[in-house]
């Protein structure tokens, strides 16, 4: 495949990319910025490439020296939109003087020094930048967890590998075998450029609609009224949390009941019923900690799971979380009202832990509470389950 067509190829790749971002922007508001400024890059890659078709026809260095602007400037938005994925951005102050350092570079050194500029000089800010998006994607808080921050991070860094081996290799190889090896260095060039722009989108799309696909799964594990995990997070979330300690490590989980809720309802109004709730669910998870799981089964029924945690331990929890629910509720201006809740606690040792027998045992105790007269905890016997064979 001859040069010309691998340039046409990588502009029809990219105006391919800058129509599918532009198209996937709509599906994803929230991220609007980063895939328009990504189409916009795009976009500049493609006039880019038509100018370093045309270069020669221009006078002067002016056309190398103005091809090399407008690639980094797309380099740069690239970067600008990871960045963004974070809330962070280039300053404009700084893609502006660094475009014009280097096509003032150009002009100062290109009337004796063309042919090193274009050949390997001037691939050296874009192994930087592109070295700075990798970095940038690995870092990233947006992108921990997502299984295409690999793939995106290794786009980058293979793009910015390549281009400063045409930087400190291939000189070394034109001073050993000569400019004959050029023509070969630019036709590889051009084979990694269009599988770049083609991994390039794909990744950078991919890391947007896993973020949105793991956003809506979060919304459905997480109840809307206290910002818990609701029973389906509970059960889906709870064994891994489980597993995280250690099948073997003591475990507890304690069960709650709001006592008489129907009636401060009634009473009250469902405003104000709301109000118990999230100030109950704002207890619990301040005095658990960030260990503790946390989860709103229905109603005015929680479940606190307590991994790594002994008996003695979750009545100590258990118990404070009752009295400050309870003095809160008192103390508080929108509320100033008696409101208790009643407790079941339950342990394990189990080699292996099944989350809807803790839960039951934990509703039994729970049941005995209430039949005790509520505002109490009461202990279940723990759960011993045997291990698999």
């Amino acid at each position: 495949m001859d040069l010309a067509t691998l340039w046409y190829l990588t502009i029809g790749t990219l105006l391919v990319a800058a129509a599918m971002t532009l198209w996937e922007r709509q599906a994803h508001t929230q991220r609007s910025r980063e895939l328009g400024t990504w189409t916009v890059a795009y976009g500049v890659f493609a006039l880019g490439c038509l100018l370093a078709m045309s270069r020669n026809l221009l006078p002067g260095v002016s056309g190398p020296a103005l091809t090399n602007v407008v690639m980094l400037l797309g380099y740069l938005l690239i970067l600008h939109g990871v960045l963004r994925l974070d809330d962070r951005a280039l300053r404009p102050t700084t893609v502006a003087g660094f475009l014009i350092v280097i096509g003032a570079a150009w002009f100062i050194a290109g009337a004796g020094w063309a042919s090193l500029l274009w050949n390997h000089a001037s691939a050296f800010p874009i192994a930087v930048l592109c070295a700075l998006t990798a970095l940038a994607l690995f870092r990233s808080p947006m992108a921990q967890g997502l299984r295409s921050r690999p793939l995106a991070v290794v786009v980058f860094a293979c793009h910015s590998l390549t281009y400063a081996v045409r930087t400190f290799v291939v000189p070394v190889i034109v001073s050993a075998y000569g400019d004959s090896v050029l023509p070969i260095v630019a036709k590889l060039t051009m084979y990694e450029a269009v599988l770049f722009t083609m991994m390039m989108p794909m990744s950078l799309i991919a890391l947007v609609r896993e973020e949105d696909r793991a956003r809506l799964l979060t919304n459905a594990r997480t109840d809307f009224l206290t910002g818990l995990n609701n029973r389906q997070g509970f059960f889906e979330l709870g064994p891994e949390r489980l597993r995280r300690d250690g099948e073997k490590a003591p475990h507890a989980l304690l069960a709650f009941d709001l006592d008489h809720f129907k009636a401060i309802n009634d009473t009250h109004g469902h405003d104000v019923g709301d109000q118990v709730l999230r100030l109950f669910a704002k207890i619990a998870r301040e005095v658990a900690g960030q260990n503790a799981m946390c989860a709103r089964l229905g109603g005015e029924e929680f479940a606190l799971l307590l991994p790594g945690a002994g008996v003695e331990d979750a009545r100590k929890i258990g118990e404070a979380i009752a009295w400050r629910f309870t003095e809160a509720a008192a103390r508080n201006d929108g509320l100033a009202m008696a409101a208790t809740v009643s407790v079941g606690l339950v342990g394990t040792t189990a080699d292996q832990v099944d989350l809807s027998e803790l839960l039951a045992a934990a509703d039994r105790a729970l049941y005995k509470a209430k039949l005790l007269g509520r505002n109490r905890i009461e202990v279940a016997e723990p759960v011993k389950i045997a291990a698999a064979a």
